[in-house]
């Protein structure tokens, strides 16, 4: 039975909304300080773990993707995701954290990363007509996981366990489980006429004779990667704390409301700037159809740069929240228009290895930007919001000077010739005597 591929994008953007939850972390950070004693560094070693085991799976999953197909990855990245609940439940449970980032880090960071790139790279396939848009809808699911989670999920599972996190963990194992496994089995790659349709031909860009190892060298490839990094690096470092950033500004600006009031505005900043890490994934992407890859990260990175400054001295709990809404939706406009930029420069038939590998930059962001803000938390509780921020507005600028150096032009290591060409086809090759 054929599946419709309006079916394929719901079912992709599906994955992503669950693999998404990730970007809810902030809604636990609080809670397992408090709960369990840990210090700020400590409860960051598990996001970046997660982090860290997702690009790196990210790109091993692409370069298997063409050999084993969507369905197998998905359906490994599903049980890893689910199974790392279950184990960071056990671990809380016991108090254990080795076992907690072997869980949630390890294993369930894995498990996203066998789960991500698989959706974004079929859908690239069911739809080449319209690969902005397709790629942007279903990144726009991982976007707006944390607004499930957050505002739904969570907090109706913390009220029906009695804030037992050990119990939510759990549950919440058990429950992606049973959305995420069924919907791996129904992912498919689209039948041959389907992906050699409109848009995406096969021709002689396509059959070059290099290997996507010679590509990863290019310098092309270097700067895309470095230009990915450093807008990640800046966006990640908000997301992992951003609920109790904005619980400190609006704590000094109100020292009369209650903690619970606090964590209260925390998780609905955490819900609305999810929306916007969403929605930024579809706007950016449809907007870089327009304007070309290379120019809309140059508006990214120089946008934020002013926001982040904003933000270094902003003590209006109101501001600060639009602008960091802001920072996720251009956070989220990287991840939408990277895809279809490595489709441009390096081709369809090579899209899932590179851009695997591209995803890295994500692994080597979520060790970076967590790991010091938790550290300037720990070390400058009183100063680690101005020291994030500049911090921010560096990586952004470096960031901002790569960028010109992109180029959205196909990448050519040497054109084929006609006899390579016919060879690869199996066409006989004319006699020239």
């Amino acid at each position: 039975m054929r599946i419709p591929r309006s079916v394929i994008a719901l079912i992709c953007t599906t994955l992503q909304i669950c693999f998404g939850t990730v970007y809810a972390w902030s809604f636990f950070q609080t809670m397992l300080v408090r709960q369990m004693g840990w210090t700020h560094t400590q409860t960051a070693w598990a996001f970046s773990i997660a982090i860290f085991s997702l690009g790196v799976s990210a790109a091993w999953a692409g370069s298997m993707l063409p050999r084993l197909g969507p369905r197998v990855l998905a359906l490994a990245g599903s049980i890893m995701f689910s199974a790392g609940y279950l184990i960071a439940g056990t671990a809380l449970q016991f108090d254990l954290i080795p076992l907690f980032y072997l869980g949630y880090g390890v294993i369930g960071g894995a498990g996203i990363g066998f789960g991500y790139v698989t959706p974004v790279a079929t859908v690239a396939k069911w739809f080449p007509d319209r690969k902005g848009l397709a790629t942007g809808i279903v990144v726009m699911g991982f976007g707006i996981g944390a607004f499930l989670l957050s505002k739904g999920l969570a907090p109706f599972l913390i009220v029906r366990t009695a804030g037992a996190l050990p119990l939510v963990f759990f549950w919440m194992g058990i429950l992606f489980a049973c959305i995420l496994i069924p919907c791996s089995l129904l992912l498919s790659d689209p039948p041959a006429p389907a992906a050699l349709g409109a848009g995406n031909q096969t021709s002689l860009r396509d059959a070059e004779p290099q290997s996507s190892r010679t590509y990863l060298g290019t310098t092309q490839f270097v700067i895309m990667w470095t230009v990915f990094f450093f807008n990640i690096a800046a966006g990640i470092s908000v997301i992992s704390f951003q609920s109790e950033l904005l619980q400190e500004v609006w704590g000094l600006a109100d020292p009369s409301i209650e903690p619970t009031t606090l964590a209260a505005y925390g998780a609905t900043l955490i819900a609305v700037s999810s929306l916007c890490n969403g929605v930024g994934r579809l706007f950016w992407g449809l907007l870089s159809d327009r304007l070309g890859r290379a120019a809309v990260f140059r508006i990214l990175l120089a946008s934020q740069m002013v926001v982040f400054g904003v933000l270094m001295t902003e003590t209006n709990p109101w501001i600060f929240s639009i602008l960091v809404c802001y920072v996720l939706l251009c956070f989220g406009g990287g991840f939408a228009t990277m895809p279809p930029f490595v489709l441009d420069v390096f081709g369809s038939r090579k899209m899932s290895t590179i851009y695997g590998v591209i995803l890295t930059a994500w692994a080597a962001a979520g060790i970076c930007g967590p790991l010091y803000m938790g550290y300037l938390k720990d070390m400058y509780p009183d100063r680690a919001v101005m020291y994030c921020f500049l911090i921010g507005i560096l990586m952004l600028g470096a960031g901002y000077l790569f960028s010109y150096l992109l180029n959205d032009g196909r990448i050519r290591l040497g054109r084929p010739t006609l006899e390579s060409t016919l060879h690869r086809y199996r066409i006989p090759v004319p006699d020239k005597s």
